[in-house]
């Protein structure tokens, strides 16, 4: 939910006696009644320029020495040396390190571990530069791993000419993938940089999470420093992965074989070799990188060189090699969360949510989940309801009905926990009490608790750091309080929140407040006055002229009144280095920080967790930890389920506890277009249970991009609407064309559920990804590598969706035409023809339908369409099969209870196709009843006279060879599978 934004524009009305049709404003009532409203300028720091942009700014590789490597010790396995100043330290952002620590690892075959560190680490700093293994755990070396007997593909190289460089290169090619040679390493304890050179025009994919195109160019800052920030483009938000992929193209002479790296290959008449490789950065410090045209800089504010090198040489091999040495494979998802979700900030009252879901019915819409924002709250505190609006007898009379119905229920649990007014007794929050008893909070330097401000006021926050190396109380309490409210509320799942951490000011503004609790934040929510929700989508003018010259007209008012900006010439803080000391608020670099000062809207970096660690540290981890906690608190709940959560901030290796949505995103078109980006990013990261605020979050969605959008998600893992408190309503019942665009592209999700959930189990169980990026399925067609505005789900299903307002139609590229793969179309179910490789195809779009297409080679399952995923489950199977020009498809299923975190019975079935012969093969224990009801058979070669399956005839009655002799389609084929589709293997024939 929207959480300080650049825009907070708020209610016209409150949702109440909602008809068809009516677009109209949300707002909570009574949610926070407060007399106090902490001030604006609490969460104003320091005035910070950034050091990319800072004109007095000192270029590091034009002061600093570098290092000299000494004392070279080499195994069969690895390299050690020391590192020493190769002159005068230069102190630039920080103070030198004079002595560090060099160790290079073959850890296999594909892939390679350089660290570098300082040689004198104790206690006192060991977490200025080492990343404990107990969060982010260390690759190893695997186990029997002999660099003789299998050889890498890599080759690390190192000189001191002039000073200390290395090289790593792919040997079977002599490619160069990171060279530091023409640059110095500078290594303080406020500051690292190391510089690598890059071929021209170069291809980088990766550096989360960001707002951004999927190919990331060659201008761009990344920052990696968790903030809490709507969807800005190019600003550091929510998470950090600091991995990415660099993918080279080659030109292969068709006579010789030789190849040439190829940087602008753009004739499609050339053979083309691509290779991948991934670069893995663990370091949780804050860092950035600057990627420019000839080179990538790594600068961190602390922590260590931790690099891992990942041969590849393809994305799939570089992804799954990643999860499963580094960051752990993605947490298997319960059948149902593929479902559609609905939310939105500002459904008032349990009636509200089940008038909701009534009328989802009443039109039959699918919809699987409702969730709840912080509206369900008591006053906005965790693990509390409103006794009148949110009431735990109503809800439960709600819940026992929504299940009943096969339906969930997720609410969103806030990172930041209400600290009471002491003086107050009727201000008394329980689990607060119960925190401060366990020693669950994070300290002020001078031990103190450190309390900042969000929705509820004067907030604390847990400290997982605190329990996870100094034994204090934080996870029990969590368990206990998550434990406490299921108790209350059966809720299905988690929605985790604000976990950056955010806070509404700088420092522990609360220390000496609590009695002014509870406290507005400090800025209007929307639905208060003076920020009503004014914004549309571009093109609106053009479509709804009346109601966007209204909106317009008092967007203007509204700004006019707004407190504009000072002209003033600003005085930066620029701090210098101290030595023997580090400036933990205010360090000598500053980075491209979108809030300026890192404790503005966020914990101060000298926030202390139990034991000594501060938050400068390990502030980017605050959102993985979060995540850490509540996967095992609902373990408690629920030991033999997969736990369910969606959570905003992350890190490398979240997935293998949760899921994440983009965030606080925007009703506008660009925004559904950088949707994709995101997802195909978060496959890399291992977070493949994706997905966005469907029709954006702040802002109004009109009923063009509502209706387009909601297509579109409706092929990612996680699907669900969401808007903010304020913005007009955006259910798909809003408006007829959205409801009739919705159940159109839901129907084809359902239909696809048994293929979607195959395939995530795919990435959970091998990390294969499961949204693709077109360059990754078709690697030697260096024109997809830039294409992310269309993208495969899994390996048979291309989508193709229209992005841009007022269109009719859109153009896509049909990949792999050029080397034999063939296409059909989803509705007609028609082969593609007539197109060329690399060729932009105009492709009919209109409002309503979303292009989907069907890679030939591949076998789908589908079960029939329903209301529910428990509706899907138990209804008749089919295949689609979609030959390639060989006349050949293969496919598989995976099949088990859904939910269970270790199923005691699964099953797989492999499909294959070959001689006009299909074939299921199941191998596995889960029982599954439901028949076989249809196969169809794209590709098929007629004429055909007979169809068998085990040798049985089919009758002439229920097949048929549609479209010139090239859809073969049967039905009734459950009097042969009476006892379940996949009770045993068979065969069917067509002749």
């Amino acid at each position: 939910m929207a959480r300080y934004m650049l825009l907070f524009l708020p209610a016209l009305a409150t949702l109440s006696g909602l008809s068809l049709g009516q677009q109209t404003p949300s707002t909570t009532t009574s949610a926070l009644n407060s007399a106090y409203t902490v001030p604006a300028d609490a969460d104003v720091g320091q005035p910070i320029i950034p050091n990319i942009i800072d004109p007095k700014a000192v270029n590091p590789q034009s002061v600093c020495p570098g290092y000299r490597a000494f004392t070279v010790q080499t195994t069969s396995n690895a390299l050690t040396a020391g590192l020493t100043l190769a002159g005068k330290p230069c102190n630039v952002y920080g103070t030198d390190i004079k002595a560090l620590t060099l160790v290079v690892e073959y850890q296999a075959e594909d892939r390679l571990h350089i660290e570098i560190h300082p040689s004198d680490i104790g206690r006192e700093n060991y977490t200025w530069f080492v990343l404990p293994e107990e969060l982010i755990p260390k690759p190893q070396i695997d186990k029997g791993y002999d660099s003789n007997a299998s050889p890498s593909d890599l080759d690390f190289t190192w000189s001191n000419d002039p000073t200390f460089s290395f090289k790593v290169v792919r040997k079977s090619t002599a490619d160069v993938l990171f060279n530091t040679e023409g640059s110095h390493l500078v290594y303080e304890d406020q500051f690292i940089e190391f510089v690598s050179s890059l071929p021209e025009n170069y291809n980088l994919y990766g550096l989360g999470e960001v707002i951004h195109g999927f190919r990331l160019g060659n201008n761009f800052t990344r920052t990696f420093y968790a903030a809490d920030v709507g969807d800005i483009i190019d600003a550091n938000i929510y998470g950090n992965h600091p991995i990415y992929l660099d993918t080279r193209y080659f030109e292969v002479d068709k006579d010789t074989g030789m190849m040439a790296y190829a940087p602008n290959a753009t004739d499609k008449a050339a053979q083309y070799k691509s290779y991948t490789h991934g670069v893995f950065q663990r370091s949780a410090h804050t860092q950035e990188v600057l990627l420019r045209e000839s080179n990538i800089t790594w600068r961190a504010l602390g922590g260590s060189i931790d690099l891992y090198f990942y041969q590849g040489p393809t994305q799939d091999e570089v992804t799954k090699s990643y999860q499963k040495s580094a960051i752990g494979l993605p947490a298997m998802q319960q059948y149902w969360t593929f479902g559609y979700h609905q939310c939105r900030w500002g459904y008032n009252n349990w009636t509200e949510l089940q008038d909701v879901i009534d009328t989802f019915a009443i039109l039959e819409i699918p919809l699987e989940t409702i969730w709840s924002d912080i509206d369900y709250m008591k006053a906005y505190r965790d693990f509390e309801n409103d006794p009148d609006r949110y009431s735990y007898d109503e809800g439960a009379q709600f819940l026992s009905r929504l299940h009943q119905n096969d339906q969930h229920y997720v609410p969103i649990i806030d990172s930041a926990i209400y600290a009471p007014d002491p003086t107050n007794a009727s201000d008394a929050y329980p689990p607060y009490d119960r925190g401060v008893e366990e020693d669950a909070f994070l300290l002020n330097p001078d031990g103190s608790i450190y309390i900042g401000a969000v929705w509820p006021g004067y907030t604390v926050f847990p400290d997982w750091i605190g329990a996870l190396f100094n034994g204090t109380g934080a996870n029990r309490w969590w368990l206990s309080e998550i434990a406490g409210y299921y108790s209350k509320i059966k809720f299905d799942g988690i929605w985790i929140d604000m976990s950056e951490v955010s806070s509404f000011c700088v420092g522990s503004c609360g220390s000496n407040e609590l009695d002014l609790n509870p406290a507005h934040p400090p800025f209007q929510l929307p639905g208060e006055p003076g920020n009503e929700v004014l914004r549309y989508p571009e093109g609106f003018e053009l479509t709804n002229a009346t109601e966007a010259a209204s909106a317009s007209a008092a967007l203007s008012s509204q700004s006019a009144t707004a407190v504009s900006a000072s002209s003033t010439t600003t005085s930066y803080l620029r701090s210098t280095p101290t030595p023997g000391a580090r400036n933990v608020n205010w360090p000598p670099y500053a980075i491209n920080n979108w809030h300026g000062d890192m404790a503005v809207h966020a914990l101060s970096p000298n926030a202390t967790h139990h034991g000594g660690i501060l938050e400068y540290d390990v502030h980017n981890l605050y959102g993985h930890q979060i995540l850490n906690a509540t996967y095992h608190a609902l373990l408690n709940i629920f030991p033999e389920k997969r736990p369910f959560i969606i959570g905003r901030s992350q890190f490398s290796g979240s997935g293998k506890w949760a899921g994440h949505w983009g965030g606080d995103n925007y009703s506008l078109w660009a925004f559904m277009f950088f949707s994709i980006p995101q997802a195909l990013s978060f496959s890399l990261f291992g977070i493949p249970m994706f997905g966005v605020d469907t029709c954006g979050f702040a802002d109004n969605a009109d009923m063009e991009l509502c209706s387009r959008w909601m297509q579109l998600s409706a092929f990612f893992p996680f699907y669900r609407n969401h808007n903010t408190l304020g913005a007009a309503s955006q259910e798909p019942y809003i408006w007829s064309a959205v409801t009739d665009a919705s159940k159109a592209a839901m129907k084809i999700r359902y239909a696809l559920l048994p293929y979607i959930y195959t395939t995530f189990y795919l990435s959970h169980s091998t990390g294969s990804t499961t949204m693709r990026a077109l360059a990754w399925e078709f690697p030697d067609e260096p024109w997809l590598a830039n294409a992310d505005r269309q993208f495969l789900l899994g390996d048979a299903i291309m989508v193709t969706p229209c992005l841009v307002q007022g269109a009719t139609a859109v153009d896509g590229v049909f990949p792999g035409v050029g080397s034999g793969t063939v296409w059909y179309d989803w509705y007609s179910q028609a082969l593609i023809t007539g197109v060329s490789p690399g060729q932009n195809v105009t492709i009919d779009a209109p409002l309503g339908h979303i292009p989907v297409y069907v890679r030939g080679g591949k076998i789908i399952p589908l079960q029939n369409p329903g209301l529910t995923t428990a509706a899907v489950r138990e209804s008749p199977w089919s295949l689609l099969v979609a030959l390639d020009q060989n006349g050949q498809a293969k496919g598989g299923l995976y099949l088990d209870d859904g939910e269970s975190l270790v199923p005691n019975a699964t099953t797989w079935v492999d499909f294959t196709v070959e001689k006009s012969s299909l074939k299921a093969t199941p191998r596995g224990n889960f029982v599954d009843t439901n028949v076989l009801g249809n196969v169809t058979i794209m590709g098929a070669k007629g004429p055909i006279s007979k169809v068998e399956l085990n040798g049985k005839e089919v009758h002439a009655s229920t097949w048929s060879l549609q479209s010139s002799g090239s859809i073969l389609k049967l039905t009734g084929l459950d009097i042969f599978t009476a006892g379940g589709a996949w009770s045993e293997e068979w065969t069917l024939s067509w002749s």
